[in-house]
């Protein structure tokens, strides 16, 4: 019924999975301490439960998603312009909302909260990260160097576009960055990339015409 909610449905011929799942316990306890006393202290504690009647998501189908159009940008000429393909989200991982691949590939969660955010964030990683070539200080860049560039250049582009999701952007980039400050060469980079997208979405792409 949950996925019913999401707009999906449950493939035809799909077996429904029973997962078992740890939870988390809390209880008190009463102990003796050394000098005869007794207090009431809290433990935590572990157990398994077995959930039936789980599907995930490669077990559901709807009609393709199609993400609402953005006034003006368009991500069919970014995609074309920037040379990125857009490609099935395969990740297990329900809390994944999207990935880059190396080859100009980027999938987006079809449940991710802020798609068009998670998109951005995506593009930046294909532009900046998954070919290092360009990188004149190290040969790749340190993981938490590139979320903040990544998700840094999101929230440039979600602002510019008006678009939700400013402030979770801003605590990303914060858990990422650990109060260290962004460099100019991380800041240039961001900029540049920020800059590409946006223009990307705007490009209008050639027209091709059949030889007489």
């Amino acid at each position: 019924m949950k996925w019913k909610q999401l707009g999906r449905r449950v493939t035809k011929g799909e077996r429904a999975l029973t997962p078992c799942m740890p939870l988390s316990c809390t209880r008190t306890r009463t102990v003796k301490r050394d000098d005869g006393t007794k207090e009431d202290e809290q433990f935590t504690f572990t157990h398994f439960t077995y959930k039936k009647h789980w599907f995930v998501l490669s077990q559901t189908e709807r009609a393709d998603f199609q993400p609402p159009a953005i006034p003006e940008w368009n991500e069919q000429k970014a995609l074309a312009a920037l040379k990125v393909e857009r490609i099935p989200f395969e990740d297990l991982d329900g809390n994944t909302q999207g990935y880059a691949k190396r080859g100009g590939k980027i999938a987006v969660n079809p449940l991710a909260a802020l798609p068009f955010k998670t998109l951005f964030h995506e593009l930046a990683h294909s532009i900046l990260h998954c070919n290092e070539k360009d990188m004149a200080d190290t040969d790749q860049t340190p993981r938490s160097v590139a979320e903040v560039e990544a998700e840094a250049v999101a929230l440039l582009c979600c602002e510019s576009l008006g678009l939700p999701g400013a402030e979770y952007s801003r605590g990303y980039i914060q858990s990422w960055a650990k109060g260290e400050p962004i460099s100019e060469r991380s800041a240039q980079r961001i900029f540049h990339a920020a800059d590409r997208i946006l223009k990307a979405g705007y490009a209008e792409q050639p027209t091709t015409t059949e030889a007489p």
